[in-house]
């Protein structure tokens, strides 16, 4: 584990996590981030656009019909944007067990990151996936039996490292990890890396079929979260 990449005089942390990356390169599967790296559909259509109340582009549709089921139930009703939205993000904190709050894709706290995270995908040619880490925990923590509290507040700056470590314990516990000390050490102080392990967590299931397809109908040119199954199946991991 690599913890604080940051920039040298003549430097750049976005060269250094290449080169780091590059090491790795033969020996590795899928590239785990927790940002987006493409624009939502909308910014990139170069069709002439009548509005996105009037688009019958299947993306636009997709989102009229889950908001319109959305506000049904809750109030105050609102609109979409699907200048900042992407489809991933409304089914993921509309359509399951629980709301998660993902933040929009080219929201501002966001946007950011992806223009960072589309610069490095030109240098980076692997598989990459998009990961939510706060969902991901969810659903590992509900299948290990780690309670709610701890999976909830583990980004708290007051309580949030005992809860890792509880976590972490877990995962040693079932033998779905060999982490070292030192990095066991590195994420029970630093969230950040806690949650990079949480993404490579979700690459690990991906690869052995335990995370969730997409929806029947979801659109299929929208971008996708990888997150863990519900129930997820350890035999086979």
């Amino acid at each position: 584990m690599y913890d604080k990449i940051k920039n040298e005089e003549t430097i750049s942390a976005d060269q250094k996590i290449i080169q780091v990356i590059n090491q790795y390169k033969e020996f590795t599967e899928y590239f785990a981030v927790d940002v987006p790296w493409n624009l939502p559909l909308c910014l990139d259509c170069r069709l002439n656009c009548p509005g996105f109340e009037a688009c019958e582009q299947e993306p636009i549709k997709w989102m009229h019909k889950i908001n319109l089921k959305i506000n049904k139930q809750k109030k105050p009703k609102k609109l979409f944007t699907p200048y900042t939205q992407r489809a991933c993000e409304i089914y993921i904190n509309n359509e399951l067990e629980e709301s998660f709050l993902m933040n929009h894709g080219m929201g501002s706290n966001v946007a950011p990151l992806l223009a960072r995270a589309a610069f490095l995908k030109k240098r980076i040619s692997l598989d990459w996936i998009e990961v939510f880490p706060k969902l991901s925990l969810w659903r590992l923590g509900r299948s290990l039996g780690i309670s709610k509290s701890h999976l909830k507040f583990h980004r708290h700056a007051v309580g949030g490292d005992e809860s890792r470590e509880i976590i972490l314990e877990a995962l040693s516990e079932k033998k779905l990890a060999f982490v070292y000390d030192q990095d066991i050490k590195i994420m029970i102080s630093n969230n950040h890396a806690f949650e990079a392990f949480v993404c490579a967590m979700t690459g690990f299931l991906k690869f052995f079929k335990q995370t969730e397809e997409r929806p029947e109908g979801f659109p299929k040119k929208e971008a996708w979260i990888e997150f863990p199954k519900l129930e997820i199946n350890w035999e086979k991991v």
